[in-house]
């Protein structure tokens, strides 16, 4: 598993502790949580990425959603054109620290099978979004 905008080094590199802010993606969309399921698949389509964060009404990061999460949902036999996001969404998280190492972020996502994880300072305020390379 390697983590997008990772570098390769060569062997005589010294050993550096990049961060989680050094390879995340800063421009990952923002969404509000009260989107429907059908802009936020268009919004996703249009942006062509696979994920997105989405907001509350402060502007505070509280969850990221996938396309196959979004996908499932509309697939469902209970959906509605007026499903939001905040309808979908479980408790706020994970997120990584701009301050954890790549190593520790990458073995959050491991661990908790993930494709994409935001990446929050002490605020909740996502600043990007570190994603796996496909």
């Amino acid at each position: 598993m390697t983590l997008v905008q990772m570098q390769p080094r060569s062997a005589n590199a010294t050993p550096v502790h990049r961060t989680a802010v050094d390879a995340m993606d800063t421009g990952a969309p923002q969404v509000c949580d009260d989107m429907t399921i059908e802009v936020a698949l268009s919004v996703m389509a249009s942006a062509r990425t696979g994920h997105l964060l989405i907001c509350d009404n402060d502007g505070l990061c509280t969850a990221l959603v996938t396309q196959a999460q979004l996908i499932a949902v509309h697939d469902s036999s209970a959906y509605t054109d007026r499903i939001q996001l905040r309808d979908i969404l479980g408790a706020c998280g994970p997120f990584t620290s701009p301050v954890n190492t790549m190593a520790e972020a990458e073995h959050a996502m491991r661990y908790r099978r993930l494709d994409a994880l935001p990446v929050a300072d002490e605020q909740v305020s996502a600043p990007g979004v570190l994603a796996l390379a496909r």
